[in-house]
């Protein structure tokens, strides 16, 4: 979309502080974030907590993890709303006042009872406005001690309509909406109350959020034009779908961005695919932060749900991991090699990280295979040991043996042509020296390849093992 030059944009993402930062949140944060970024506006980050029951500290925390690990720090916030508590209590009273809110004496039971009948009448289950003041109109006496809530006075005719980035035209009919409560009868603010006053004070331009909340952009509209305030333009994204067709849950694999962190994906690998859940750029598969920043348009974002498919996440974050350097991977995956009980000093393990990372999807996968350089050694097992050091073997390793001793050079190269002479000496195939040699120096019958695997233990551990192998048959 085209904005006029002077205007500057103003995004929001605003999760309630009552668990993880889940999948759909981060994408919400995601594509606020790059819409900011895209018009070089300001991405504001507001932490929702009135749930005083439900939000927790590390709730917040981990949200704030969450974005920190994406890449998305905010230009403005973290923002609370419980900090605003004056200001909210402010706008009511002022509401109040001017008439565009009302205080409400109907208990719970009562309005209950007021939807029932109005179900039974074939009609939209609301309030039924006994509390409205109008012209003319005699209100109820007020209950004795009964402390009230303050509801907006919501129009009664036409349509609340809007364009919305994503979905387009938009219209309600007011009639279809209640009277909200705005205020609870302890008098905290509720939440589209807050909602409505935070966009408004924080200057909030665009608001990009899930379509759950389709049906409070009426409302919302409606209060912010009662107080005379600039509308924001509102997108709603269709929500992310698990690989079955239904709404994405825990069942379907972790939801929690961190959880992603913790099972070795990169965050850039996790931002280049939940970028493409729901937006798309031509045929562009892979792209960097930087170029889904330059490209990024609500325009280009689909009216349908996107499907979570782990198979295309685990593609994308294979790519990530091969165009990592290897020295880069090797500190991120010391530590998950010391998570499995090994040692990542123990070889170069950025010389370990070239060799498995073509075939590796995450950092667990690298620091599992690493475990053959970094982990205890254990010796073949006795089943192996028969089928495979044999005499013969053991005579063609301790040849083997012998002439690794005086290589002028341990490389992956001087080791690849040892084994090519080993092989034409005794005029054997591969397998009869390459799985003893494996078995011999790993324990494994299976590794990736030998020479790159011998390079890597270096010439003293290969020969030690050699060594004992040919003397004992395993060790």
């Amino acid at each position: 979309m085209t904005l006029p030059a002077s205007s500057t944009v103003r995004t929001r993402f605003a999760p309630s502080p009552t668990g993880y930062l889940h999948l759909g949140g981060a994408r919400t944060a995601l594509f606020s974030w790059a819409f900011a970024r895209h018009h070089k506006g300001v991405f504001v980050l507001r932490i929702e907590d009135t749930d005083l029951e439900r939000s927790t500290p590390q709730a917040v925390q981990a949200i704030l993890d969450g974005m920190d690990w994406l890449g998305m720090q905010p230009d403005e916030g973290p923002f609370y709303q419980m900090q605003h508590m004056d200001r909210y209590r402010e706008i009511i009273a002022r509401m109040l006042e001017e008439g565009t809110a009302y205080y409400c004496y109907s208990t719970p039971d009562e309005v209950d009872a007021m939807r029932e009948k109005a179900r039974a009448q074939g009609l939209k289950p609301r309030y039924d406005g006994t509390w409205r003041p109008e012209p003319g109109k005699t209100l109820p006496p007020v209950p004795e001690g009964r402390k009230p809530v303050v509801r907006f006075k919501n129009p009664q005719d036409g349509a609340t309509s809007w364009d919305d980035l994503i979905k387009g035209p938009i219209s309600i009919d007011n009639a279809e909406l209640d009277d909200l409560i705005i205020a609870r009868p302890d008098g905290t603010p509720t939440y589209n109350f807050c909602v409505v006053v935070d966009d408004w004070d924080m200057r909030i331009t665009h608001v990009l959020r899930g379509d759950d909340h389709v049906n409070n952009t009426p409302r919302q509209i409606n209060i912010l034009r009662a107080l005379g305030a600039t509308l924001p333009q509102y997108g709603h994204l269709p929500m992310i779908l698990g690989p079955d067709g239904e709404k994405l849950s825990k069942r379907h694999g972790a939801v929690s961005v961190m959880e992603y962190d913790k099972e070795g994906y990169l965050p850039e690998a996790m931002v280049n695919y939940l970028a493409r859940l729901g937006w798309s750029h031509g045929n562009e598969e892979i792209f960097s932060r930087e170029q889904f920043v330059e490209w990024f348009d609500t325009r280009n974002l689909s009216k349908s749900a996107s499907q979570w498919d782990p198979k295309k996440l685990n593609w994308v974050n294979a790519h990530y991991i091969k165009q990592t350097d290897n020295a880069a991977l090797a500190v991120l995956v010391a530590p998950r090699i010391g998570g499995l009980g090994g040692n990542p000093d123990a070889v170069k393990l950025d010389a370990v990280m070239g060799l498995l990372k073509d075939r590796a999807e995450t950092l667990n996968q690298l620091a599992e295979g690493a475990m053959l350089f970094c982990g205890a050694y254990e010796p073949a097992g006795a089943e192996l040991a028969a089928e495979h050091l044999t005499p013969e073997a053991k005579a063609v390793l301790a040849d083997f043996a012998a002439q690794a001793r005086s290589l002028p050079e341990w490389t992956t190269e001087a080791l690849a042509a040892l084994i090519k002479e080993t092989l034409a000496r005794h005029n054997i195939k591969m397998p009869k020296l390459g799985i003893p040699l494996r078995l011999a120096v790993t324990g494994k019958k299976q590794t990736p390849a030998i020479d790159a695997v011998l390079a890597i233990l270096g010439r003293d551990t290969v020969l030690e093992r050699l060594d004992a192998t040919v003397r004992n048959g395993q060790q």
